[in-house]
Formats: C-alpha cells, sequence, structure tokens
C-alpha cells in the first residue's frame, strides 16, 4: 500500500512537471512595446542633463507634440539621425525632448556641440531605468506624444527620411 501510494504521488509530480514544461514552451516572452501605442504615458521624473532639476510629464505643455527621442553619444545610429532631429527642431508645433541615456554628462555636451542641439529639453537617465517608462529598451528610440500625453507614434532604431515625413504629417494633421 505504501509503495502504491509513492508511485501515485511519482505518477502525478511527473505529470504536473511536464504540464508545467510544455506551458512554458508556448508563452511568448518577447519584450514588445507595441501595445503603449494609443495610451498615456506613465508619469515619470528625470533629472536635467544641465543641472539636477527635475523634469516631470507634468512640466510637458499641452499646446503642442512633444518627441521624446533617448540617445547617447556612444551610439551610432544616434548620430546618424541627428540631422533628422535638427530639421525636426525648427518645426514650430513639435518640442523635441532628449533623454541621454547611460551616457556621461561631459560626453553628452561634446555630442551636442560638435553636431548641434535639436532639443527644447535634455534629460539625463544615467543608468537607464527612467527610459523604461517609455517602453524604451534600446538607443536609438523616440516616441512622439500629442498635447494630452497619449503616445501616438513610436519608432525604434534610428529615423529615416521617411520617418521624418511621417512625423511632419502627424503633427501637421490638427
Amino acid at each position: 500500500m505504501k509503495l502504491s501510494f509513492l508511485k501515485i504521488i511519482s505518477f502525478f509530480l511527473i505529470i504536473f512537471t511536464i504540464v508545467v514544461f510544455f506551458i512554458a514552451l508556448n508563452v511568448d516572452k518577447r519584450y514588445s512595446t507595441e501595445n503603449i501605442i494609443g495610451k498615456k504615458i506613465d508619469s515619470f521624473k528625470i533629472k536635467l542633463l544641465s543641472n539636477d532639476k527635475i523634469f516631470e510629464n507634468k512640466d510637458l505643455s499641452n499646446d503642442k507634440y512633444h518627441l521624446i527621442n533617448v540617445w547617447a553619444s556612444w551610439c551610432l545610429p544616434c548620430k546618424k539621425e541627428h540631422p533628422i532631429l535638427m530639421k525636426l527642431s525648427k518645426k514650430d508645433n513639435l518640442n523635441l525632448i532628449g533623454i541621454n541615456f547611460k551616457d556621461q554628462k561631459k560626453n553628452a555636451n561634446n555630442f551636442l556641440k560638435d553636431l548641434g542641439n535639436p532639443y527644447n529639453i535634455i534629460l539625463s537617465d544615467t543608468d537607464g531605468t527612467s527610459s523604461i517608462s517609455f517602453g524604451v529598451f534600446g538607443v536609438p528610440e523616440t516616441i512622439i506624444i500629442n498635447e494630452k500625453q497619449i503616445v501616438i507614434k513610436k519608432f525604434i532604431g534610428p529615423l529615416s527620411t521617411n520617418d521624418y515625413k511621417n512625423i511632419l504629417n502627424v503633427i501637421n494633421e490638427n
């Protein structure tokens, strides 16, 4: 009797392990940020690059679109997209916010000094944790939010000429 009870317990334990294993194989573990489009951005507090003052989402103006660009001085694709950001900085109904990602302040300032500063506001995310609230998992990444702080577009990788046209279409719809 004791031996058969142990066999039954062992049998169910093996079945349970196999079921859990097969369920885990079918779960999609890829990180995706597609679900942030159409949703309001999370509240955030990030230090300015120029000083230790804190910038929050409540500090965003309510009358413009905001392009939030996550970049770093060590990022070659960031240098590639920089001329597009410079062109976008000339648009009146678009506010450019740069989030310097896992970078040193000196290197970030040299990058902007050499290539030009397209940003209205420059934030510093030295450890990469603040960028998570924007669904960022690498650089460069760009999101566009409207005046209600709802994400309307996201770009992963360097902005291209086609992305530039898409951004102009989005901000000129109103």
